[in-house]
């Protein structure tokens, strides 16, 4: 990857960029999806002791004789992107500017293991409504990071990088650009990025829209007696949801949080680690690999891939669990927050959301997963529009 000419000087050099993979990282990545040394499997297991060798051998076979990265590659490149250093860190983003010169601005914040190709099929219908059949009053300006030591930002180099650092580096991304009031978007980690960045610039941010959300809206322990009884039944589904993926499918917060380092070396050596792991997440939340287009999963994957960021990414686990302030009470945001529930997947319930957060708005949707802006994009572009339509009422 490499980047271009600087556009902008102080107080920071903003750079343009396009990805620019090494064929001989293409061909070395090849090489070891071909020489992979598979373990063996509980005959008809299926998901139940993690992600199946007949669906991971598919998906890698895919992955080497199929997919096309030059393809995808050029696709990204086609959008205006940049990276630039704060707080001692790169930060790539895409930066899309609507035809419409009132449009508000407007971050979005991918999770784990996302990228900003979460948000591919977002960008137009967000940007040039009228293009898509809709309200010129309902365009954005888009500001698309990566988080800081995920995917295009690259590694992080240093302990502390936690979810309400990078809201920091996003609040200082967004003066730089020059924008004074804007929105902001989040699912999964950046449904924690999202509302820190409503609370530490709250004077500047109109509102804050989440989805996939978890920490700071749902409960963690034992929901009191009264809680439970006044809880909708979709929430009961969900409450019972949330119980089953802490008891089954946490371990890999468990080990994110603990030791990161020990897991990078199987991650960043082996693409079918990558993948395997990659794909455990997908399915855990929701069966969204079955729902997501491979081509699109897989380059999401690549983004990992190529700049070895599976360590530094999963680092931001370890570091929001070992922050004091991470756990400790926070004070109710100002800022306005909508949620929207997508009920395949998502465990957000109103009653702990509310507890810190300014809820104005909360939809919930029978279809979508946890990766609903790839898999219910057109659930998601109608609820943001909705969400800051009523905000700016």
């Amino acid at each position: 990857m490499n980047a271009n000419h600087t556009i902008t000087t102080s107080p920071n050099t903003i750079q343009t960029f396009r990805i620019n993979t090494p064929q001989a990282h293409l061909d070395d990545l090849n090489k070891r999806l071909m020489m992979t040394r598979w373990p063996d499997e509980i005959p008809g297991s299926g998901w139940n002791y993690g992600a199946p060798l007949s669906f991971v051998k598919e998906m890698a076979e895919y992955w080497r004789t199929s997919f096309d990265w030059r393809k995808q590659e050029e696709r990204l490149n086609e959008l205006p992107q940049c990276t630039t250093t704060i707080d001692g860190t790169n930060i790539h983003f895409f930066h899309i500017q609507s035809p419409e010169p009132d449009a508000m601005p407007l971050m979005l914040i991918h999770g784990w293991p996302g990228s900003p190709v979460e948000f591919l099929d977002l960008i137009g219908p967000l940007t040039d409504p009228t293009s898509y059949g809709g309200d010129a009053a309902d365009s954005f300006h888009l500001v698309i990071p990566s988080i800081p030591g995920f995917g295009l930002s690259g590694p992080t180099t240093e302990v502390g990088w936690t979810s309400a650092r990078a809201a920091k580096a996003l609040a200082e991304l967004m003066t730089l650009l020059g924008y004074e009031r804007y929105g902001v978007q989040g699912g999964d980690m950046g449904a924690m990025i999202a509302p820190e960045l409503g609370r530490i610039a709250a004077p500047r941010v109109v509102g804050v829209h989440v989805n996939a959300a978890t920490m700071g809206f749902v409960p963690f322990g034992r929901v009191e007696d009264e809680v439970f009884a006044k809880l909708t039944e979709a929430e009961k589904v969900r409450l019972a949801r949330l119980g089953h993926f802490m008891q089954e499918r946490f371990g890999f917060n468990h080990i994110q949080s603990t030791r990161p380092q020990t897991l990078a070396y199987g991650l960043h050596d082996s693409p079918v680690g990558l993948l395997a792991w990659t794909c455990e997440m997908f399915y855990g939340f929701g069966d969204a690999v079955e729902a997501v287009d491979r081509d699109r999963f897989l380059t999401n994957l690549m983004l990992y891939w190529i700049t070895g960021t599976a360590n530094s990414s999963a680092r931001m686990y370890y570091e929001g669990a070992h922050d004091p302030s991470a756990w400790s009470p926070k004070a109710p945001s100002p800022t306005p927050v909508g949620v929207a529930v997508f009920q395949r997947s998502d465990v957000a319930i109103r009653h702990y959301a509310e507890q810190n957060n300014n809820i104005v708005h909360w939809n919930e949707f029978e279809r979508g997963t946890h990766f609903a802006a790839i898999d219910a994009p057109d659930l998601m572009i109608a609820d943001i529009r909705t969400f800051f339509r009523r905000i700016q009422q």
